[in-house]
């Protein structure tokens, strides 16, 4: 695979509070995906925040539509930080890094991984009821999510991809921590990402004016909203 592609908003890096919402920067996003347009590249959401930005994405481009499944592994004594994630047929991706210094156990780690493959079944159903997963073979895949932090739910996601046969495979968010793009940049063909952070802490919600958790009827309504 040729060396891996950053395509920033110089004008934004380091910069907090860039996007309205997250629609605001799925458009934004989109603009910096026009050349895809013509290549009939499929487009793949991490829920829930990812949706209203994809859905953006897509719409720009009229390109296809689905949700990728990834979820992070929450650690045992808070909900907002993991230590890996995990796709919906099983793949499992550690941040070793945090197990260690989190000095978590085997069956922590195993307990943790169980609780989150049991989230993401329930979500699945409840957002894609009984679809089945989209084909990625030999399509341009551009994995969308409203921010990275760690970047290890989108590695999941682009492990699942490349393991089913992707051809080229894009990563597009609104904004990403420095240590989330290096993990990134060797699995994937580019990365588009407008708001790239060096600083810590990291919150992806730093990025936005408006920021909320989106609720499962808030998913579901921007999905209506895509062309059948």
């Amino acid at each position: 695979m040729p060396e891996s592609k950053l395509v920033e908003d110089a004008s934004v890096r380091n910069r907090t509070l860039i996007f309205r919402d997250r629609d605001d920067a799925g458009m934004r996003l989109a603009e910096k995906l026009q050349k895809y347009r013509s290549e009939d590249p499929l487009v793949l959401a991490i829920p829930k925040g990812g949706i209203p930005v994809g859905v953006a994405v897509a719409k720009r481009l009229k390109a296809s539509f689905d949700l990728i499944v990834s979820r992070k592994i929450p650690l045992p004594y808070t909900r907002e930080a993991g230590f890996g994630a995990l796709t919906w047929d099983g793949i499992v991706v550690l941040n070793q890094r945090a197990v260690s210094a989190a000095a978590l156990s085997q069956r922590e780690i195993d307990r943790g991984i169980m609780i989150a493959l049991q989230e993401l079944e329930e979500g699945t159903r409840s957002l894609r009821e009984e679809k089945p997963p989209p084909s990625v073979r030999d399509r341009i895949i551009i994995l969308v999510d409203d921010g990275l932090a760690s970047g290890f739910t989108m590695k999941a996601a682009v492990t699942y991809v490349r393991k089913h046969g992707a051809g080229r495979v894009v990563v597009a968010v609104p904004t990403a921590s420095s240590s989330a793009l290096s993990l990134l940049l060797p699995e994937v063909d580019e990365i588009v990402c407008l708001n790239v952070r060096e600083f810590y802490p990291f919150a992806v919600a730093d990025a936005y004016v408006e920021w909320h958790d989106l609720s499962e009827q808030e998913a579901r309504s921007y999905l209506r909203s895509l062309p059948v």
